[in-house]
């Protein structure tokens, strides 16, 4: 498939396909003309790609993921385990100093009385 019709099926603009196929995320066959072309499979890679960036993985470490992780699903190879340890290990700590910060915004509005909703 070309490169409209990945966008037009994952949604992706094609300036972003072509950015993910610069950080080596997506790599298509070339046809004589010189076009992109995808593999059928080239959608469930976009979701896939999609998913890691929006848990907070940079396209580096996606990038190391990717050979590890089957399309059809199975689980992950032992160096992508680490990395998903390490990007939970980020969440954790982003959460806890997160709810530091709410916690401190509470007491700092319970000292200015009764909150209105």
């Amino acid at each position: 498939m070309l490169i409209g019709e990945l966008s037009r099926r994952t949604g992706v603009s094609p300036r972003l396909l072509r950015y993910y196929e610069e950080q080596q995320l997506l790599e298509p066959a070339r046809d004589r003309a010189g076009y992109r072309r995808y593999s059928e499979s080239a959608p469930a890679r976009v979701e896939r790609i999609r998913d890691l960036l929006e848990a907070g993985l940079s396209t580096k470490v996606i990038r190391e993921l990717l050979p590890c992780v089957a399309e059809d699903g199975e689980g992950p190879c032992e160096r992508s385990r680490s990395l998903l340890r390490e990007g939970l290990d980020r969440i954790d700590a982003e959460m806890a100093a997160l709810a530091r910060r709410r916690k401190r915004l509470l007491h700092e509005a319970s000292l200015e009385g009764p909150r209105r909703v």
